[in-house]
């Protein structure tokens, strides 16, 4: 007797093994990608948490991802009605992945292999730049930062970064005598914690800032914090940079 053949969705399945393992959990035909994430749904339960952020539909506004993984964030402007829609990565695994969930999806988005230090190369503004979760895995965190503001946010960024340590916003004057030691003392005053070796088991893990840290760090980039809907996710638009902060070399 011959077998029953294959569903659509055992071959689904078998091509997500084959593309795997993954990071990000995607739902596609009736499967998933990754439904033994040590996180659990991830990242759909952390998106939950501050999807309200952004307006249930972009009316075709222009999106960059940065450090886009399998393309989760991706799918979900698509879903939200946004036009041109670019995933960048710098790893190829993940574009494939990509790839291939956007073709099973059907939707039209434009993945490249490219770092954030490469955005210039992008050539445009986009009304929307998502930067998550790749900021600590940085060598050059300030410089990204700086790139991104010059070359591809035109309007709105979405950010998130891993903290740790205290997360009270100081009050802090605008200058202190080079004499005064005690404040760098504070918990509270604004630290980036660098790591030589390795945390949480992955060697790029560079540096994890305090909150107050992070907020200076985007302030100081030319960002305007105007939502902190979850913990570590700020949703920033474009100010003005801060008067000592010179352009970006490339």
């Amino acid at each position: 007797m011959d077998s029953k053949p294959a569903s659509r969705a055992d071959d689904l399945k078998r091509e997500a093994n084959e593309l795997g393992p993954w990071f990000q959990n995607i739902r596609i035909g009736g499967i998933e990608t990754a439904p033994d994430h040590f996180l659990g749904d991830y990242p759909a339960f952390k998106w939950r948490g501050f999807r309200d952020a952004l307006p249930e539909n972009l009316n075709g506004r222009s999106v960059l991802d940065i450090g886009c993984n399998a393309g989760f964030y991706c799918f979900e402007m698509k879903k939200r009605n946004a036009g041109e829609v670019v995933g960048i990565d710098s790893d190829p695994r993940y574009l494939k992945q990509a790839r291939w969930a956007a073709r099973e999806l059907g939707h039209d988005i434009h993945f490249e292999q490219m770092t954030v230090y490469d955005v210039a190369k992008l050539g445009k503004k986009f009304d929307l730049v998502i930067f998550m979760g790749v900021l600590y895995h940085l060598r050059h965190p300030l410089l990204a930062l700086d790139l991104l503001y010059e070359h591809v946010v035109a309007d709105e960024m979405l950010f998130q970064c891993l903290q740790r340590g205290d997360e009270r916003i100081p009050e802090l004057a605008d200058d202190y005598p080079f004499a005064e030691w005690s404040v760098f003392d504070r918990p509270d005053y604004p630290k980036l914690f660098f790591v030589e070796q390795n945390y949480a088991s992955d060697p790029t893990n560079w540096f994890i800032p305090n909150k107050a840290a992070m907020e200076a760090m985007l302030r100081s980039s030319g960002f305007v914090i105007d939502e902190n809907p979850e913990r570590e996710v700020y949703l920033c638009r474009r100010g003005k940079r801060h008067y000592a902060v010179e352009p970006p070399p490339f």
